[in-house]
């Protein structure tokens, strides 16, 4: 049947990650392999008192069809919270309510990409964005990844001899390695974009899962010619109504965007606008966020605890200080793809690296997801993939 499919589905790959989540829902696997919120952070009866709120002061109207760009009011918030927060100069107009930060991603894509056209990527990369960028053909280009960011030359010479559409990053606790960009290289990379055409894409659904150190500014904040933050509120209120943005000063870039969503879906769900708006008023966001941070740092804290218990000395893992994630480095000569059979016969489940690269791809990095799981889970499911990881190497 292959004949009557376009050209852009036929090059695109199901969600890895998606797949490996089905295979995660017996119960008798412990599961790493998520990027999933824990689901005791969600404020579900202030959520249901927000609901019943709604709809008890609105009646059908948030029942009705709404305006592409979003509620004013939870937009007008978005943009107050930019500018106490990050300093950022935005207002409500800057602003696009969008049906996660994914239809972000997506948005993005069908405004600026031609088949062909270069994207450059972090190496290793959030998947959610090889992914959703593919389906416009792009030609993509990958930057390495150092403790504190970006392989600057690599960057540089990247930039130089391609024309680079868009750069896509996330600066603050990557997906997948949990990594975060120092302040200086942040600085680095708005001054190399400032001399091109490249739009750099910020994705910060992670930026308020700080536990450890201090917030740095946004590599937009240094200037730069286009730019685009996308956010969402999945990660520090729920993820299931889908809520997220994207943030632009730039009218012309704003005014294509949405068309595109125009197009896509005509708004994102009103009555999830409506009730999130509610929530946020009636509630402590910043109070909830603190308890947040506070679970997902003993989470954290108790998964490097038993990786430096169980692991091999010749494993090696990130140190993130925020976020949900860590990245295991395997001794070259090991592939993840073995041990992730090898682990689930032990019942404990990650997502091998390969999914978070382009081109020539290692076969010997991972991802753990450290927020859904309890203390004691985490310390088992460790000790079940140290298992597996020696009886690897041994063979």
């Amino acid at each position: 049947m292959n004949h009557i499919f376009s050209d852009r589905i036929l090059n695109s790959k199901k969600s890895f990650i998606r797949e490996i989540l089905k295979v995660t829902n017996n119960k008798e696997i412990i599961s790493f392999a998520g990027g999933l919120p824990n689901p005791i952070s969600f404020p579900t009866d202030a959520l249901q008192k927000a609901m019943n709120k709604v709809i008890e002061k609105n009646g059908s109207h948030v029942l009705q069809y709404a305006t592409t760009e979003g509620y004013l009011p939870l937009r007008e918030y978005i943009a107050k919270r930019y500018q106490e927060k990050h300093g950022l100069s935005v207002s409500a107009e800057d602003i696009l309510i969008t049906s996660g930060s994914q239809q972000g991603l997506d948005l993005i894509g069908k405004v600026f990409l031609n088949k062909g056209d270069s994207v450059l990527i972090e190496k290793p990369g959030y998947l959610g964005a090889i992914q959703s960028l593919s389906l416009y053909e792009p030609h993509f280009h990958q930057v390495g990844l150092q403790d504190d960011g970006p392989d600057m030359e690599s960057f540089k010479d990247t930039i130089a001899n391609h024309n680079i559409k868009l750069f896509y990053s996330v600066p603050n606790f990557q997906n997948p390695t949990g990594i975060t960009y120092t302040y200086e290289k942040r600085e680095a990379l708005s001054h190399i974009l400032k001399n091109t055409d490249t739009i750099l894409i910020e994705d910060d659904p992670y930026g308020e899962l700080r536990f450890l150190g201090e917030d740095l500014p946004y590599i937009q904040s240094f200037g730069s010619n286009y730019s685009i933050l996308l956010g969402s509120f999945s990660k520090i209120v729920t993820p299931g109504m889908r809520i997220g943005w994207i943030c632009t000063t730039n009218h012309e870039i704003m005014d294509k965007l949405v068309i595109a969503k125009q197009a896509s879906d005509l708004h994102t769900n009103y009555f999830s606008q409506r009730v999130i708006y509610r929530y946020l008023m009636d509630n402590d966001l910043e109070e909830h966020i603190s308890h947040i941070k506070k679970l997902y740092k003993e989470q954290r804290e108790a998964m490097l605890l038993a990786i430096k218990k169980y692991f091999p000395e010749n494993v090696k893992v990130t140190q993130p200080e925020g976020g949900m994630f860590l990245w295991v480095t395997l001794p070259d000569s090991l592939s993840a793809l073995e041990l992730f059979d090898m682990a689930s016969k032990e019942k404990v489940a990650f997502v091998p690296g390969e999914p978070f690269y382009v081109g020539i791809i290692p076969s010997n990095t991972l991802r753990l997801n450290y927020t859904n799981s309890d203390s004691a889970s985490i310390d088992l499911g460790i000790e079940r993939l140290a298992k597996a990881i020696r009886e690897l190497s041994a063979k």
